[in-house]
């Protein structure tokens, strides 16, 4: 039996800009929240969805979907990532693909771009420009190849994406007009209106 790959998606942040849980806004034109969604496209893309993070919120929207807390709790979402990659590797897949709940625009095509692109890099992720940051949400991580150095990183207080990857290879993924969009995130009232 093949195991599907894992699409852990972020739910865990305080929503404090946005005043409300952000994976409970309608897609834009729809009425479908942002968590359903993401949990329902990436079943499309051939994934099998994890909440990663404080879940409670979002129970509803994804009955039957595995809920997992970050590890450790209250770091910040490097803990969310090392949550998801000792619960890939602790079901035996391999690779982790990552999303935040405030990402209206992920589509199946993007995320099967991602599930798709073969690479021997401990991470793959996108980024805007040759100096842009890279883009921690919408990046597939090698579990077996960074675990170890993730935990090492979080042990000595780091809390940081970008230090994290400037640690590890990392390969870039082509930034096509889907993956561009599929970026764009929701963290105020603001970003929503627009």
């Amino acid at each position: 039996m093949v195991t599907r790959p894992l699409l852990a998606i972020f739910v865990g942040g305080k929503s404090r800009r946005m005043g409300e849980h952000k994976g409970l806004i309608p897609v834009p034109g729809g009425a479908e929240p942002i968590l359903e969604a993401l949990v329902r496209r990436g079943r499309e893309a051939g994934f099998d969805p994890l909440l990663v993070g404080e879940a409670t919120p979002y129970a509803h929207l994804a009955e039957g979907v595995t809920r997992i807390e970050d590890d450790p709790v209250g770091v910040g979402p490097l803990a969310g990532l090392q949550a998801a990659l000792r619960h890939a590797l602790s079901t035996g897949r391999s690779r982790v693909v990552t999303v935040a709940c405030d990402m209206p625009y992920v589509t199946a095509e993007a995320l099967q771009q991602l599930r798709d692109h073969r690479s021997k890099a401990a991470i793959v992720a996108p980024r805007r420009g040759p100096n842009a940051p890279w883009e921690p949400m919408l990046a597939s991580y090698d579990a077996a190849r960074l675990a170890n150095t993730l935990a090492e990183a979080i042990s000595q207080g780091q809390r940081s994406f970008q230090k994290l990857f400037a640690s590890v290879e990392i390969e870039a993924l082509p930034l096509t007009p889907a993956m561009d969009r599929a970026l764009q995130d929701w963290d105020t009232p603001e970003d929503v209106a627009r």
